[in-house]
């Protein structure tokens, strides 16, 4: 069987699937937080491009976005790198760009989803978070004869989330004590003003 998937039929079901979930989330709440649906649409913006990158062939070029081809009859033996780092810094055409390219499309990851989700609040819970959609996203690639699951794009992936991750909470531990040194100061300005105050009155 075989079959060839255009990029807007993927980019409509993931849509629809997005507006299902929330719709959902909203009625087991019974309320809709706009500020926080509002930053899970960094989230879902990220999904549809990643989907784009990983799934369909793009000419660069003329940027046009190839479809998505399905062939139960060539997905086997799979087209596999099992095996990590031996060919990590293989020299080939394009190897920089996609030694770098799948660091860099992972380190959103790491800043999106602590930014959206409370409950990603450590380093930790986020690389491992990315690693577990690398996973994914590889294990699905064995389905599409013409995309590679390699076990480098997951090393890769997972380090370009650990990345993310350390920018956002790096950021994120400055803008906190630039904020308490704020205060801080405020309050040391209110205890001033009250001291010369009481002293003027005496």
């Amino acid at each position: 069987m075989m079959a060839e998937i255009p990029y807007i039929t993927v980019f409509t079901f993931i849509t629809v699937l997005w507006v299902i979930v929330r719709a959902i989330v909203a009625l087991k709440n019974r309320k809709i937080d706009i500020r926080h649906e509002l930053k899970l649409l960094i989230f879902y913006f990220y999904i549809e491009i990643m989907a784009m990158i990983v799934y369909f062939p793009m000419n660069f070029a003329s940027g046009q976005i190839g479809t998505m081809k399905f062939d139960s009859e060539r997905i086997i033996p799979p087209l596999l790198n099992p095996v990590p780092i031996i060919h990590i810094f293989d020299r080939y055409a394009g190897w920089l760009r996609n030694l770098i390219g799948n660091i860099i499309l992972f380190i959103p990851i790491g800043i999106i989803w602590p930014f959206c989700f409370k409950k990603m609040n450590n380093i930790l819970k986020v690389t491992a978070a990315g690693l577990g959609f690398s996973l994914f996203i590889e294990l699905s690639q064995l389905l599409l004869y013409e995309r590679m699951t390699d076990a480098d794009d997951l090393i890769l992936n997972t380090l370009g989330a650990l990345t993310g991750a350390v920018i956002y909470f790096s950021v994120s531990l400055i803008i906190r004590k630039k904020r308490k040194s704020k205060q801080m100061e405020r309050r040391i300005n209110d205890f001033t003003d009250k001291e010369n105050y009481s002293a003027s009155v005496d």
